[in-house]
């Protein structure tokens, strides 16, 4: 019996809550670290940038506005659905980043863990953020801490699935809606993310997931009215002073990060929550 012809597979984009083709028609291939053929991707053109952003836009008003104890309900199906998926994503971790299974599988957990974490403090936020504000005058006074509204993410280059997770759970989190360029060489943890996204009742249009490259993609992303803020994490150091005087013509909001690739083991703080917020203050007289 001869042997049998693999099938190669050819990924699409997500966009909107559906998988198109990229409207380029552009693929490239992707190979582990050992340059052995593992799939092809999208190759994501300005076209395919401008549908991501409405479709976060869109997505937007109806993700914000849901309740913060059903954003962490949605956040919690999930991290359900990445632990379903686990030998999978730790498959496709440890042929990305050329690391043992069990380092990968560390790996793994550690994003789901860090899902988690992001998914509790969904009904924590405006308690822990917001405030009660002291006034000289019959007035109540408070600050609400409220989404930003469409953030960019160019994600992390090396870490394909830890890394991505720690930059995109804390956007969702806080109520905003993303448009994600994945890691250019290792996309497919970000692509099989997807297929989970898709799956975990998250709406259509609040995450959206570009494969492709940062330094083509970033710069379109920076430049575009309806983006509202900008994670340059997975840009090159010398592109990011480009990316923020793009970003400035909109004035966005822009993240600053370091030079290399931080340590993603790391526990979290709220510096990501925060950036993706904006306080507002309202005023109401007493007794009316």
């Amino acid at each position: 019996m001869p042997d049998r012809v693999s099938v190669a597979k050819t990924y699409k984009l997500y966009i909107g809550g559906k998988f198109p083709r990229s409207e380029s028609g552009r693929v490239y291939p992707v190979h582990d670290a050992k340059g052995r053929f593992l799939a092809n991707a999208a190759h994501s053109s300005r076209k395919d940038v401008r549908d991501a952003v409405a479709a976060a836009r869109k997505a937007f008003a109806g993700w914000s506005g849901a309740t913060a104890y059903n954003r962490g309900q949605v956040l919690y199906r999930v991290a359900e659905m990445l632990e379903g998926r686990r030998e999978q994503f730790a498959g496709e971790v440890a042929a990305s980043e050329d690391i043992p299974a069990r380092k990968a599988q560390s790996a793994v957990d550690t994003a789901i863990d860090r899902w988690v974490w992001y998914a509790g403090w969904t009904d924590k936020i405006a308690t822990v953020l917001g405030a009660a504000n002291p006034v000289a005058g019959p007035y109540f006074s408070f600050t609400v801490p409220e989404p930003t509204g469409v953030v960019a993410i160019l994600a992390p280059q090396r870490s394909s699935l830890l890394g991505l997770v720690s930059v995109l759970a804390p956007v969702l989190a806080a109520g905003n809606t993303a448009v994600v360029v994945s890691s250019a060489d290792r996309p497919l943890p970000a692509i099989t993310l997807s297929e989970v996204l898709a799956t975990a009742d998250l709406p259509g249009g609040v995450v959206n997931m570009l494969t492709g490259r940062a330094a083509e993609l970033g710069s379109w992303l920076a430049a575009h009215a309806n983006v509202n803020a900008l994670d340059p994490t997975g840009a090159e150091p010398v592109e990011r002073g480009e990316l923020a005087r793009l970003a400035a013509g909109t004035v966005k909001r822009v993240l600053t990060v370091p030079e290399d690739e931080p340590d993603w083991t790391q526990r979290p703080d709220l510096g990501r929550l925060r950036t993706y917020l904006e306080p507002k203050t309202v005023w109401h007289p007493m007794g009316v």
